[in-house]
């Protein structure tokens, strides 16, 4: 994510929607590279109803996605480099990764995630930060 500028959207397999970052100059989606990984973790998380900040060695980083792709919601899924995992931490305000953030809050990790979706609260939430139709839950 370091000194990186420029979203490229890439369908996953799992059916969620990686957001990779590339050098460019002219794109309009310009990231300021002076802005800290704290600072654009929380840009990122107030401009995507639903993301998912990720490594791509991480098994439950894949089983995240994978509920959430069940379900019906594609996330923005930023892989995140080892050094860059602190960062996370710091603006999440706890140790998490996976981290999900769902209308810009932090949802926490795997085990958080599940919990909700077992209690019935995840879809709901999904709902109110317009990731998920509420038609989409009728046919379903």
């Amino acid at each position: 994510m370091q000194g990186l500028r420029h979203h490229r959207y890439n369908p996953i397999a799992d059916g969620g929607v990686r957001l990779e970052l590339t050098p460019t100059t002219t794109s309009p989606l310009s990231i300021d590279v002076a802005e800290s990984t704290e600072t654009r973790i929380r840009r990122l998380t107030s401009e995507n109803p639903v993301i998912i900040f990720s490594r791509s060695s991480c098994c439950m980083c894949l089983v995240m996605k994978r509920l959430l792709s069940t379900i019906g919601v594609h996330p923005t899924v930023i892989e995140l480099e080892e050094d860059e995992i602190p960062a996370l931490n710091a603006a999440a305000g706890y140790s998490v990764s996976p981290a999900l953030y769902v209308g810009g809050a932090c949802v926490g990790g795997l085990e958080s995630m599940v919990a909700l979706h077992l209690s019935n609260s995840l879809v709901p939430m999904l709902v109110e930060v317009g990731a998920l139709s509420k038609q989409l839950i009728l046919i379903r």
